[in-house]
Order: structure tokens, then sequence, then C-alpha cells
């Protein structure tokens, strides 16, 4: 069973940045497509960004975040990243990681990023 675990949340100042990462095991890596998603208090979950399997050549992001982060692999580290730089407040969520083969999804447990001064 594919079990995700991220790490690398935590308070940092408007402008600040953070990178997330999440550690997968289980499976063979390199054939998931990878993503963040967020989700905030009182809202659903959004998409991020994506970035494809093999070398990660296509990655994607929301219009919010896009010139911000940046989505990067490290398959053989099993790892994905998440750069969030100039941060702010209305990026705080709970970010979540997701793997994908055909049908098959799988989510992390989430870690709290919260951007405030």
């Amino acid at each position: 069973q594919v079990r995700l675990v991220e790490s690398g949340g935590g308070l940092a100042q408007p402008g600040e940045s953070l990178r997330l990462s999440c550690a997968h095991s289980g499976g063979i890596f390199r054939i998931y497509s990878m993503g963040w998603y967020r989700q905030a208090p009182g809202k659903q979950r959004e998409l991020v960004a994506t970035i494809t399997s093999g070398s990660g050549t296509t990655t994607t992001y929301a219009d919010s975040v896009k010139g911000r982060f940046t989505i990067s692999r490290d398959n053989p580290k099993s790892t994905v990243y998440l750069q969030m730089n100039s941060l702010k407040p209305e990026d705080t969520a709970v970010y979540y990681c997701n793997a994908e083969f055909g049908r098959s999804a799988y989510w992390g447990q989430g870690t709290q990023v919260t951007v405030s001064s």
C-alpha cells in the first residue's frame, strides 16, 4: 500500500519561504504523477501544483501560486517537493500530497502552513 508522509510545514511571515516534502513508500515512485493540494478553513480542497510521472517534465500550477511556488521530484529519494516563495497570508492552509496512477489515488495526512505576521 502506498504511503505518503508530508513534512516541512510551519509558521512563516509574509514574504518568507517554506519547502514542503512528501516521502512516498510502498510503490514504484516514478510511475506516479504527484500533486500538492491545499485546504483552508471553511473552503474546499484545491489543486496547487502537479508534476507528471517519470522525469516530471510537465508541471501545472494554480493561477494563485504561479511564479511563486515550484513543484519538483527526486525519484531516487521517492520524494516530491513544493518550494513556496513570497508566501502570502492567503496561502495559509493544510497542504496535502497526492499520488496517482491509473485509477488509484493516494493522500498524505497533510501538513499545516500558516502565513502570518
